[in-house]
């Protein structure tokens, strides 16, 4: 039966095990990032070194990177919950993400490239919220940050796995891009199957359907609303993995051979922390632990401008990926309870696309700057940003009402 979360019952204890639904997902969630981020590390280097496409460009790209998904997001959500049916949406963004793959193998522009981000991106955005929904319906609402925590860990390990997948396919065939979309479009093939024998979909609601109506009343919302302003402020002074890599990569902290690896970094300390911080989360706050993470993200940028050679690179990297854990599966976790029965995936979407829309304008615009100024230069321009949107954004955070405690 299709229910709010908080229809479902309590946890039994601090050790109750999550549902087995957020760890089928986690799986799926790890095997298709296996394939995402195979190209996900690589795309950097083709764009520039394969394709020749100036900073400015691949700041163009990335922003499409991180905008493809605004509008299907909200999409995604909106048909999540009108429809009673997350997993048919969610499944067929899965699909579209794995076709995506294919589309990138007579890549030979930015055009094309830009093509097969794109339906990817779509891919990406249209699944998101549903399959958030079905996390967040299935897990007891005082242990949401833990749920999603658990399911951002497994989502981790295979960000983590697929940098390795295409460094080892790399090592073996120098520039042989090829070869690693086609082993990409085979891991996705393989996610979207486990994904539609192993995940039960909700039977209809006897709900009414929602309107464009209902979805304008969760601006009404003073808790929601302040929630999704702040994240949309911080989101837009945030830089692109990509970029702070290639920045990285510029001030010789690292070589292009131990590129793809950087993502692996991030990913490893993603997964370390992400229980910790879901529980941490759940006990003092989800809103203060998700504004924590944006200090992190600050602390990840002085590293990379200011600690020069491995040092640099790695405590870069420690910030990056605890920036995640922090605010990942925090954020849909501190939205959930604050919104109304048969909104909860359009309420998620809509937060998300915030975020998504902030940090494509903010790649555009780190492109830009670096175009006419060095890398380290941007970098320090951001992060005045950032600090500026992190004293804006605090104190909305902070009034937010944190309802971790309601289901208790």
């Amino acid at each position: 039966m299709y229910v709010s979360v908080r229809d479902v019952p309590r946890g039994t204890g601090p050790r109750s095990p999550v549902p087995r639904v957020v760890v089928v997902l986690g799986l799926v969630s790890l095997i298709t990032d296996v394939s995402s981020e195979m190209v996900t590390a690589v795309l950097p280097l083709f764009a520039t070194l394969a394709l020749g496409l100036t900073p400015l460009a691949y700041g163009m790209l990335d922003g499409l990177y991180q905008g493809a998904t605004v509008l299907v997001r909200l999409l995604g959500g909106f048909f999540a919950d009108r429809l009673r049916r997350p997993k048919l949406v969610a499944g067929a963004g899965y699909a579209l993400g794995a076709a995506a793959k294919l589309m990138l193998l007579p890549v030979a522009g930015a055009g094309a490239l830009s093509a097969a981000v794109a339906v990817d991106r779509a891919g990406k955005g249209l699944r998101t919220a549903p399959r958030d929904l079905l996390i967040a319906t299935a897990a007891p609402p005082d242990r949401l940050g833990r749920s999603f925590g658990v399911h951002r860990a497994l989502d981790a390990t295979g960000a983590l796995l697929g940098p390795v997948v295409a460094f080892g396919l790399l090592a073996l065939a120098p520039g042989d891009f090829d070869m690693v979309f086609v082993v990409s479009f085979c891991a996705a093939v393989l996610g979207v199957l486990l994904f539609l024998q192993r995940v039960p979909e909700h039977a209809p609601s006897p709900a009414g359907p929602v309107s464009p109506r209902d979805v304008a009343a969760l601006l009404r919302i003073g808790g929601f609303l302040r929630l999704l302003c702040a994240a949309a402020v911080l989101s837009a002074a945030t830089i692109g993995d990509g970029f702070l890599y290639l920045v990285l990569l510029r001030g010789e902290s690292v070589t292009t051979r131990w590129f793809p690896l950087l993502f692996v970094g991030t990913s490893l300390v993603y997964l370390a922390l992400a229980v910790p911080f879901g529980r941490l989360s759940d006990r003092h706050g989800r809103n203060r632990v998700f504004a924590a993470g944006y200090g992190l993200l600050l602390c990840a940028y002085l590293a990379a401008i200011l600690a020069g050679g491995v040092a640099g690179a790695v405590l870069c990297l420690a910030f990056l990926g605890a920036y995640y854990a922090a605010t990942d599966g925090v954020l849909p976790a501190a939205a959930t309870p604050m919104l109304p029965a048969g909104l909860t995936a359009t309420g998620i979407s809509v937060v998300q696309t915030a975020v998504a829309g902030g940090r494509a304008l903010g790649a555009v615009a780190f492109g830009a700057v670096w175009t006419v100024a060095e890398g380290e230069t941007a970098v320090w321009i951001f992060t005045a940003a950032l600090t500026a949107a992190l004293l804006t954004a605090v104190p909305m955070i902070t009034r937010a009402r944190d309802r971790r405690t309601e289901a208790r």
